[in-house]
């Protein structure tokens, strides 16, 4: 997302904010721009895409037009994306460079659609869960929530033990600041009326 883009003009842009109907509850995000004339830009931004589009383009050009913006950013993001096999693969070797004592290792590894963590560990049998939000985020973010699931196979809370191993991960601060980051701009676009009252004091 070009944050610049977006700040710049998002007290305008936001009073045109609504919800295209039919796809997938509120996860497209349409704007009426007066500021745009003829280009339409698409960028992933909180767990969903947003798409914005000139104020005077008719309803009809937008149901045509948005489906094919979304399918484009879906595109790059499966690009992107690590297959659930590269998901298992990154784990083991996480562990063997920065917890090799952990032997155990995932029975399985998948993208699910999580919306309020960021992934999940089943000891039981093994499973492990990661959120599709981080389909396409940075490496470093990316690697630290499958770290701490992984260390979840063996230490299923998060006891002195488990922490202890999961700071042995070298960009834990800078990862945990992205997913910070990423779930106040979520949470910015659930609540498009708080962010618009913001907006307006600046």
């Amino acid at each position: 997302m070009n944050s610049q883009e977006f700040g710049a003009s998002a007290a305008e842009e936001l009073e045109g904010l609504n919800t295209l109907p039919g796809i997938n509850e509120g996860e497209i995000i349409v704007i009426r721009s007066t500021r745009r004339k003829k280009n339409i830009s698409a960028y992933r931004q909180g767990g969903r895409i947003v798409v914005s589009i000139p104020a005077r383009m008719s309803k009809s050009d937008e149901r045509a037009m948005v489906p094919e913006m979304v399918a484009k950013i879906r595109a790059q993001e499966a690009a992107m994306t690590m297959s659930e096999d590269d998901l298992a693969t990154r784990i083991d070797q996480l562990l063997k460079d920065l917890a090799p004592e952990i032997t155990l290792r995932p029975a399985s590894v998948a993208w699910r659609a999580m919306r309020e963590r960021w992934g999940s560990c089943t000891g039981v049998d093994r499973t492990i869960r990661i959120s599709d939000r981080l389909k396409g985020a940075p490496e470093h973010a990316l690697d630290y929530v499958l770290f701490h699931e992984a260390i979840h196979l063996q230490y299923f809370d998060h006891g002195s033990e488990f922490k202890e191993l999961l700071a042995r991960f070298p960009k834990a601060q800078i990862a945990s600041a992205y997913l910070d980051g990423y779930e106040a701009a979520e949470t910015a676009l659930a609540a498009p009326e708080a962010l618009k009252k913001l907006l307006a004091g600046m």
